[in-house]
């Protein structure tokens, strides 16, 4: 009789299968856990940015563009309106101090002159007749008190030996007294003389003083008639090129209109403009500096114009040492301002993730996982290549640094 075999339910094989599925599940499980609350994102590398964070020098500074300018300028207005008469060079010339560049006419100053030249002539004419009317007067007293002095003396001595005769009874008491009082009338009249010659005297002194102070006047607005006659020639002020000349023959020139400008060739200033975010951080003595053909040039700040337009002002930079023989006016300059010294610092090459994170985070490479990890960090200062690491990242870290705009906020981007 045959014997029912009954079926094992745990046989090897089951359990086998049983065990490895448990283990399945709990890997399953435990990288669910690890993972639970992390947002991922797969990105391709072949369009990754991937920069070395490194240990270097740093300096801040700014790129800003400057135009090449004459080191001095100087304007030319018409001091005295006119007629352009004759044009001695033309616009772009090379001139030198003093040099004639126009001539302009003006019949009303010239008018204006002759009057007053005529009128001085005649002003000077009637100073002197006065001055030697007035020597006459003084002569004339002069004479008149010699002779009342002669008189006097002669009646003195008159006077005394009629006294004598007087005496012996020769003549009367009646002649005496007429030769007494003729004296006294003569000391009289040479104490009025005295006085009024000295009175004559001071007068003569002030009446002079005050014709030579007019004279003096009239010779000064003559000589300042005179200028204006000679400023219808225009001349250079300096030695330079000349530019701005305009104006041609027949053309009338009114006062103080400019008629060109000359500029000093012998050097060159750079003038900058800046955004004005920085005109706190501008100062005079500030450097920057710039390349040319290969040779590095150093450039000072030597004036700062405040005047804010369109958001950026303006400042003048001249040469420090060394200059190029090859710039020319006009010429576009591109300089590097340095706003700071030059410091060890740990930097970051700039990219465009800094518009997503404002330099507050960004993914850096795990070489374990070979995957980008969001991390914070903390940047300080920049310039047009790196920025200034303050927390976060050390030398040797990769950062990917393109623009992180299509990564969303993701915690980690596995890398394909």
């Amino acid at each position: 009789m045959d014997k029912k075999i009954e079926k094992r339910i745990w046989t090897p094989r089951r359990l086998i299968i049983i065990a490895v599925a448990v283990i399945a599940l709990g890997t399953i499980g435990r990288c669910f856990y690890k993972n639970a609350g992390v947002s991922k994102l797969n990105v391709t590398t072949d369009r990754l940015t991937i920069s070395t964070v490194e240990h270097n020098k740093f300096q801040e500074f700014i790129p800003v563009t400057g135009i090449v300018l004459p080191i001095k300028t100087v304007r030319m207005d018409a001091i005295e309106g006119g007629k352009v008469e004759e044009k001695f060079v033309e616009d772009g010339a090379i001139v030198e101090k003093g040099q004639e560049i126009l001539r302009l006419s003006n019949p009303d100053l010239m008018v204006n002159y002759l009057n007053q030249e005529a009128n001085i002539i005649s002003q000077i004419n009637q100073i002197r007749n006065t001055s030697l009317l007035m020597e006459q007067q003084s002569l004339s007293m002069k004479e008149q008190a010699l002779q009342v002095d002669n008189q006097i003396n002669t009646n003195g001595k008159r006077l005394r030996r009629n006294r004598k005769l007087y005496e012996s009874n020769v003549i009367s008491q009646v002649e005496l007294e007429e030769m007494e009082d003729e004296s006294g009338y003569l000391a009289a009249r040479k104490k009025m003389l005295t006085a009024t010659l000295r009175k004559d005297s001071a007068y003569q002194v002030l009446q002079q003083q005050q014709m030579t102070s007019s004279l003096d006047l009239m010779q000064r607005n003559l000589t300042i008639t005179r200028q204006s006659v000679d400023q219808l020639i225009v001349k250079a002020p300096i030695s330079g090129q000349l530019s701005g000349l305009t104006k041609e023959l027949g053309e009338s020139v009114a006062r103080s209109e400019n008629i060109g400008q000359i500029d000093d060739l012998t050097a060159f200033k750079i003038r900058v403009r800046i955004d004005e975010f920085y005109i706190s951080r501008i100062a005079l003595e500030q450097e920057g500096s710039f390349t040319l053909a290969g040779e590095n040039y150093t450039l000072k700040i030597t004036k700062i114009y405040p005047q804010v337009s369109n958001g950026a002002f303006e400042a003048d930079m001249t040469f420090v040492g060394k200059s190029p023989n090859s710039i020319k006016r006009g010429q576009s300059i591109s300089v590097k301002l340095q706003l700071s010294a030059e410091e060890d610092a740990v930097l970051l090459a700039r990219g465009g993730f800094y518009q997503t994170t404002g330099g507050n985070w960004v993914y850096v490479l795990d070489e374990a996982s070979g995957n980008a990890i969001k991390q914070t960090i903390r940047l300080g200062r920049q310039n047009p290549n790196f920025y200034e690491v303050l927390e976060g990242l050390k030398p040797g870290d990769k950062v990917i640094t393109n623009s992180y705009d299509t990564y969303g906020d993701k915690d980690v981007l596995i890398l394909k």
